[in-house]
């Protein structure tokens, strides 16, 4: 995941000069006399006090370097108690639960929250599975907003901006979510955050040019949501067109994103003037069904702002069920789920999960 690195060269030419000016400072005090106690940890604290913050590692690029996100937020693969809460908004699983975050809908579309546990049935490979933990309540997320960066969508950013910001607005208020502009490549433009004004500065960071590497930014976004203090994760996606820049292919991202524990992902794909509608739909729908999610298609832009809403209404409204899988996950391999449930109450119900995990290492990146 890129950076914009936004240090002036003066600053970083003043910097350097500082630092070899205190070095030969050093070295000429140390020939003299040995220094005080305290005159290093002192010359510490300056020189980090001046470092940037962020510092690139192993760079590919001087002005864009690349971050490690996961590697950055220093979280272990299971979630751990957030020191203020006590564990509260972190969903405990054992080591061999596999987590199912399900929407329940019924036969007019309308969303269904008063199920109890026994209302449902999971099935991993066609197999029933024993639920061994059930939750419904309005759990915060981690989320990655990631918007289409390219040329076509100038016009279109502002209304997508308010859609986005009112989307965070609608949703749990200890909602960690961090913003990816993309193009032709990804920034992180704004970490993981719940301050309003500082998603909306990473928003507003538009270079609208370039093609559209979208495959490539949906992979980036899930590996950072890795380092997320939270379990539950979600990645909101804006489009206008077909993907036309990446390295990875639309398989190869599926099978990323189908890691377990993996991010839902609710794509809305603005595709009027798109030259390849038919394409462009099949890979939205094709990431958000696929992870439990939903991909939209407004006739116009205005429309936007109300499916952000609905996404938000949609998130805070699911279950969560877990069970631990009768083939063990170290075995490995590509699992099929299905979730059904079934109310006297209620007529037909339909249940939007994801289509199945792999189990087991996950995949290097390029890797089916």
């Amino acid at each position: 995941m890129h950076r914009r690195n936004n240090i002036p060269l003066l600053v970083v030419f003043l910097f350097t000069i500082s630092l070899l000016t205190a070095a030969q400072t050093g070295a000429g005090s140390t020939a003299s006399q040995a220094p005080p106690a305290d005159a290093t940890s002192s010359a510490g604290s300056s020189a980090a006090a001046s470092k940037p913050q962020s510092p690139p590692a192993q760079p590919q690029d001087s002005t864009k370097p690349p971050v490690n996100p996961s590697g950055q937020q220093g979280t272990p693969s299971e979630p751990q108690s957030p020191e203020s809460d006590s564990g509260v908004f972190v969903f405990r699983k054992q080591v061999e639960e596999v987590v199912l975050h399900a929407t329940v809908v019924d036969d007019k579309q309308r969303i269904v929250t008063t199920l109890e546990k026994a209302a449902f049935t999971v099935y991993e490979d066609g197999r029933p599975q024993t639920i061994t933990s059930f939750r419904h309540e309005d759990i915060p997320v981690a989320m990655g907003i990631v918007v289409d960066n390219s040329g076509s969508m100038r016009e279109k950013r502002q209304k997508v901006n308010a859609a986005a910001l009112n989307l965070v607005r609608s949703s749990n208020p200890s909602d960690e979510v961090f913003v990816v502009n993309f193009n032709d490549e990804y920034y992180l433009d704004q970490d993981f955050t719940s301050n309003i004004n500082k998603l909306r500065e990473g928003l507003e960071k538009i270079e609208a040019r370039g093609g559209t590497a979208l495959y490539d930014a949906v992979v980036a976004s899930a590996d950072h949501l890795k380092g997320a203090k939270l379990d539950k994760k979600v990645i909101f996606v804006v489009t206008d067109g077909e993907d036309n820049a990446s390295t990875e292919s639309l398989e190869q991202a599926v099978r990323r994103l189908q890691v377990e524990n993996g991010p839902t992902v609710y794509a809305i794909g603005i595709l009027g003037e798109e030259e390849h509608p038919k394409r462009a739909k099949r890979a939205l729908q094709v990431m958000s069904e696929r992870t439990g999610g939903i991909a939209f298609f407004p006739k116009t832009l205005d429309d936007v702002d109300a499916i952000s809403r609905t996404v938000a209404h949609d998130i805070r409204s699911q279950y969560t069920l877990g069970y631990k899988p009768a083939t063990p996950k170290n075995q490995g391999g590509y699992r099929q789920v299905k979730v059904e449930a079934h109310a006297h109450s209620f007529g037909k119900l339909t249940v939007r999960t994801k289509s199945g995990y792999y189990a087991g290492p996950e995949p290097a990146s390029g890797t089916q």
